[in-house]
């Protein structure tokens, strides 16, 4: 059986990580394995986890310096043995099924190339198998006054290539989540790991989209993510209409005009040459993985991991 890590970046949420760590520890899928990536947290965070540290299928990285959520997520990526990859918020609470129905449609699934599509946009023949690369699912979003949303508008997804298709859009928020998708671990060897952004996970979607990979989505609620007043959709930094955030969307929308004038999609190598690993409570379940990263990252890694003595 295939393994899937679950990778939880996370970032001074002592009093929401170990609800976090359970919802993790208690999906039904059985070959699994979770990882907290500690974003340099002042607060009680390795205290609260300390529990864990001896469980089979936990790991906790805690890194010495703060890095931002898109680069501890390639943290989590780089060190990897796992063959997909998702990842959970703090404060997403998934079903016990939802790694497990996941896991079922990206490891058993293939999607036919059928002439009657034009997959040869993408350089695939006529009836050609193709597997499945990443599967997403709907989810609840329980907002910060209460109020519910069954996240499930289908069409945000290519909403950067086509804004031009219009759906409902009675609120904000009713998008399909990138970042709770399943990923099968060789899509971050062949396009790299997250951009170092606010708005990472739009430009993984984009990528993935434009290179033709297969996108699967699973018209089901199995996670339920909470909104709260320290949430990063709700900080005034990362709001949706901030400096910052258009800056990123500019960028992500430049390789987008780039991709309809070459056919080309570029990849972003994982570069994590400043990291620090400050402690690795099981290091035998960390090994530098295949993804795509710079040779610099790649030596940094191999020194970080020989003086927590894995290597």
């Amino acid at each position: 059986m295939q393994r899937v890590n679950i990778i939880i970046p996370t970032f001074n949420r002592a009093g929401l990580i170990a609800g976090a760590v359970d919802a993790a520890l208690g999906q039904s899928y059985p070959n699994k394995q979770v990882t907290i990536i500690d974003d340099a947290s002042t607060d009680d965070t390795r205290r609260v986890l300390q529990p864990y540290f001896e469980h089979p299928d936990f790991v906790y990285v805690r890194l010495a310096r703060n890095m931002h959520t898109a680069q501890a997520k390639n943290v989590g990526i780089a060190l990897s043995m796992s063959d997909a990859i998702t990842f959970h918020d703090s404060d997403d609470r998934p079903l016990p099924d939802k790694v497990l129905m996941q896991a079922r449609t990206l490891f058993n699934t293939r999607v036919v190339a059928d002439s009657s599509m034009n997959w040869t946009a993408f350089d695939h023949e006529p009836q050609q198998g193709l597997p499945v690369s990443l599967v997403l699912t709907e989810h609840e979003l329980i907002r910060w006054d209460g109020s519910r949303l069954i996240a499930q508008n289908a069409l945000r997804l290519v909403d950067d290539f086509f804004p031009n298709i219009q759906g409902r859009l009675d609120q904000s928020g009713d998008w399909i989540l990138v970042n709770a998708g399943l990923f099968r671990a060789q899509v971050f060897s062949r396009y790299g790991g997250f951009r170092n952004s606010i708005e990472e996970d739009r430009d993984m979607r984009n990528r993935l989209i434009m290179a033709g990979e297969v996108v699967h989505l699973l018209p089901q609620v199995l996670l339920r993510k909470f909104e709260y007043d320290d949430s990063l959709t709700m900080a005034q930094a990362s709001d949706y209409h901030s400096e910052g955030r258009q800056s990123d969307r500019a960028a992500i929308w430049a390789d987008i005009a780039a991709w309809r004038r070459t056919g080309q999609v570029a990849p972003q190598p994982i570069d994590l040459s400043e990291l620090r690993i400050d402690f690795i409570s099981n290091p035998a379940s960390v090994a530098i993985s295949e993804a795509m990263m710079t040779p610099e990252t790649r030596e940094r890694l191999q020194q970080q991991l020989q003086a927590a003595g894995v290597l």
